[in-house]
């Protein structure tokens, strides 16, 4: 039986709570091992932070205030880049609903330009595989883009090309709910296409004529086998984690595991409680999230002069209401059942940072180099790190984008 996780809206009440651990000290010649390599992580939906007027990227925030990324923490973690997510929640598969979600993506991809314009000493945007190297040399941090869900462009195809000129270099069909592109994981109506639906399979041959990296991550089984069977190039899980450490429709079966890496495709492990280990519920928490974000808003939406008060009660449900979570030991069982099924050239990790995402002793950006600090005493190399954070990632990218061409 597929256990599904919580409402959306409650997992990210839960998922990231004031009370953070620490990041465990890592050793002088991990933490310059770790630095001596490009790190990425394929997935962050800071941009929705960055929306916000009250947030800025360049200074120090926090967990408690709902934020893992931002400059000064990614220098702390020694993360040069990533992906930063155009999100766009599904609505209805209607030609407005379709509208929308454009009209939605557009924006959020204005919202990206304009933290790299306005911070551009220390950030610059990345459209090629070779731009992480040479923009980490310059001293900054490269910002690439992708795009989660794709009813933006469900109702016009040509609209691909609209966000490839905006910078959108990866793209997943489709997200919680089906749409008319593609069948999800976790809809509960249950698939309505039988995997991709004939749009589908023409998005799926756009992106390979443009040079869109392909993004199966909450996909259904159906349609990540479809995409590997019709793609001329790899296919990226942004992040997911693997069914066999947990049985969750969010998480890939061994079987298309083995297909996707001999593919030449990568699985970036996510950090996300509800997909790592069964998560209780638990009704009185939940009625006391209900309560907060009533009362304050989101994290996101928290005023200034208010935001002392939100945490402080933030605590105050913590501690009484303690959550259950996934920890370091649950990520890296993912990670090396993903290293044996698919190998270590086809791996590598997304904390689903500003998402949801975030695990007991992995809360945030800062805490990359604790994560290569087990993979390390776990056997891999100076060769399978530089694979795992990143060069993995940036091979299926320049694949993606030579192959166009073919």
């Amino acid at each position: 039986m597929f256990k599904f996780g919580l409402p959306l809206a409650i997992l990210l009440a839960s998922a990231a709570p004031v009370f953070a651990q620490a990041p465990l000290k890592v050793s002088p010649a991990t933490k310059a091992l770790h630095e001596s390599l490009i790190v990425l992580d394929t997935h962050f939906d800071t941009p929705a932070n960055q929306a916000v007027d009250s947030f800025d990227i360049r200074k120090r925030n926090s967990v408690e205030t709902g934020s893992q990324v931002d400059y000064p923490r990614m220098v702390e973690g020694g993360v040069d880049g990533g992906f930063f997510a155009i999100f766009t929640a599904q609505g209805p598969n209607t030609k407005a609903g379709n509208e929308a979600a454009r009209d939605k993506a557009l924006m959020r991809g204005v919202v990206i330009h304009e933290m790299v314009a306005a911070n551009s000493d220390v950030f610059a945007l990345a459209t090629k595989a070779q731009d992480a190297e040479a923009i980490s040399k310059a001293g900054k941090r490269f910002v690439y883009i992708s795009m989660e869900n794709g009813q933006p462009v469900a109702g016009d195809l040509t609209l691909m090309k609209t966000f490839y000129d905006l910078g959108v270099r990866m793209m997943s069909p489709v997200h919680f709910a089906n749409n008319d592109l593609a069948d999800s994981a976790t809809d509960p109506k249950g698939p309505i296409h039988g995997g991709l639906s004939a749009s589908g399979k023409q998005f799926v041959s756009e992106a390979n004529r443009l040079g869109i990296l392909l993004d199966a991550s909450h996909a259904s089984d159906q349609v990540l086998d479809q995409m590997l069977d019709l793609s001329t190039a790899p296919i990226v899980l942004s992040h997911s984690g693997v069914r066999a450490i947990y049985n969750h429709p969010r998480n890939i079966p061994d079987d298309l595991l083995r297909k996707l890496a001999a593919k030449g495709g990568v699985i970036q492990i996510n950090a996300f409680s509800g997909y790592m280990k069964d998560i209780p519920d638990n009704p009185p928490r939940r009625a006391a999230l209900a309560e907060l974000t009533k009362t304050y808003g989101s994290p996101r939406d928290v005023a200034p002069d208010k935001l002392k008060a939100y945490v402080k009660a933030r605590q105050e449900i913590d501690a009484k209401y303690p959550p259950t979570r996934a920890n370091m030991d649950d990520l890296v069982a993912h990670v090396l059942h993903a290293a044996q099924v698919a190998g270590k050239d086809h791996i590598g990790v997304s904390g689903d940072f500003d998402g949801g995402g975030g695990i007991a002793g992995f809360e945030d950006v800062t805490y990359f180099p604790a994560l290569t600090e087990r993979l390390i005493a776990a056997g891999f190399s100076k060769e399978d790190l530089a694979k795992f954070w990143g060069g993995n990632t940036l091979r299926v990218l320049k694949q993606a984008d030579e192959l166009k061409a073919k």
